[in-house]
């Protein structure tokens, strides 16, 4: 037989392939056959066995006879044979007795890689970027150290901060138009950034060394934003390494006021230089045709999230110095935990049957994720001698409030950690010396709060389709 099915055969076909596809096969349930092929042996009774037998392979996946009869045309059967040999009248007929016959066998699909494979070494090195610069402090404090500095550095630093957290969404947003566009904001964002952390630190400081050295903490800041928005990690490790080797020589030689100072100046240099040929390279690309400029109010409450989580660090850094170290040096880990949520939430969407078995193993990966953070957290604050259980507060705010920012969810983090960044500067600097309970009584309240605003929202299958 050969030309295409009568319309209404066609339709009457894709409705049934429809049902099929959306409900199980009554036959499937019906029969009690053995299973043909799989690499079992039938006993071949007649001729329709027998070719059974030879096909099964490609019989069993059909969901409608029609597929059977298209197979057997491709194997050039001919009415004859189907009439003489196998003793049915056409060649619907033989195929809705090879469909019955043969059971139905659906191959498992590959498996999909998983989208949220996270890359080992480019976590492990930003959370080493993170704590690297830090080298700095000691090596040039003796250069600047003054009455009003430490404050000038910290408001600086706080700025940067912020800045950068908003300045970094809103170029990973232009980023997916193209790295023209992003090139184009870190062109004006990263400067304006840098201008307004200095000019903090200079009303605050005044003329004094403490000023300019918060300056060069504020461009380098800004420089290396660009590039770790560029993936560029790499590159800005290379221009740490002068303040890496400054500090490497401190426990064996003075090195001088000159080579304390021009060290962490080369650094600023080659990340500056690094981050600028990185943002003219994407602009020389060309741009995107129709590319949407987003609205600044999309970035603020990342911009407020990261003043609230500075806030947070820094007044925990004001009573235990090294947690500062210990929670920067954890960004890298806790990164690769975000990828590892969303890699085994959407295996756990694949697997789960329902909404209620999906939120419940949902819970127990966002549990285990945040406990796998949070352990080695335990010793080092025991180890630096901070606060154990605050410490962990905290850290919990910062990881969860960045899992639900990766979801696109930011003005409730936002607010929670202002919030309990608040509460704890509050604390320091209103009522000295700080209770330390209230960092932990903030901190853990914001904590659950977050905790249970992930449950709720990232426990619904649609939030990771």
């Amino acid at each position: 037989m050969s030309g295409p099915l009568p319309l209404k055969d066609a339709r009457r076909a894709d409705d049934t392939l429809t049902l099929r596809l959306a409900s199980p096969s009554p036959i499937d349930g019906a029969l009690r056959l053995p299973r043909i092929g799989a690499g079992r042996r039938v006993r071949a009774d007649d001729a329709v066995d027998e070719l059974a037998a030879r096909l099964a392979d490609r019989i069993g996946p059909a969901v409608h006879p029609y597929e059977v009869a298209a197979l057997l045309e491709s194997e050039g059967l001919t009415g004859e044979a189907i009439t003489t040999r196998y003793g049915h009248e056409n060649l619907f007929s033989l195929a809705e007795d090879l469909y019955t016959r043969v059971p139905r066998d659906f191959p498992e699909p590959p498996a999909a890689a998983d989208p949220w494979a996270p890359d080992h070494l480019r976590c492990a090195l930003r959370g080493a970027l993170f704590g690297l610069p830090g080298l700095a402090y000691p090596l040039t404090s003796g250069l600047w150290f003054s009455e009003g500095a430490v404050a000038a550095l910290i408001v600086a630093g706080l700025v940067s901060w912020a800045w950068s957290q908003g300045l970094a969404h809103r170029a990973y947003l232009r980023l997916a138009s193209g790295r023209h566009e992003a090139g184009r904001t870190l062109l004006y964002g990263a400067p304006a950034g840098a201008l307004l952390a200095s000019g903090a630190a200079a009303v605050l400081a005044g003329p004094t060394p403490a000023a300019l050295f918060a300056v060069g903490q504020s461009v380098y800041l800004a420089a290396a934003g660009v590039l770790l928005v560029f993936a560029e990690e790499r590159l800005l490790l290379g221009a740490l390494v002068p303040v890496m080797a400054g500090a490497a020589l401190l426990p064996w030689v003075e090195p001088g006021p000159w080579v304390r100072g021009g060290l962490p100046v080369l650094t600023v240099v080659l990340a500056v230089a690094t981050a600028w040929r990185a943002i003219g390279a994407a602009v020389r690309e060309d741009p995107a045709p129709g590319a949407v400029r987003p609205g600044v109010a999309e970035s603020l409450p990342y911009g407020l999230f990261g003043l609230g989580a500075g806030v947070l660090v820094m007044c925990a850094g004001l009573q235990h110095p090294w947690a500062v170290v210990v929670l920067t040096l954890s960004m890298g880990p806790a990164e690769w935990l975000l990828y590892r949520y969303r890699g085994l939430s959407v295996a756990v969407l694949r697997r789960a049957t329902t909404p209620a078995g999906f939120r419940l193993r949902s819970a127990g990966v966002l549990g285990g994720c945040l406990g796998v953070y949070l352990l080695p957290l335990v010793p080092a604050a025991h180890f630096t001698g901070g606060g154990t259980a605050s410490l962990l507060a905290l850290a919990a705010v910062l990881w969860t409030a960045l899992l639900l920012q990766a979801f696109g969810i930011a003005w409730l983090p936002a607010a929670l950690t202002l919030c309990a960044a608040a509460g704890v500067a509050g604390a320091a600097f209103l009522l000295p010396p700080a209770d330390p309970l209230v960092p932990l009584l903030c901190c853990g309240v914001a904590a659950l709060a977050l905790l249970g605003c992930a449950l709720h929202l990232l426990g619904r299958p649609t939030a990771h389709v």
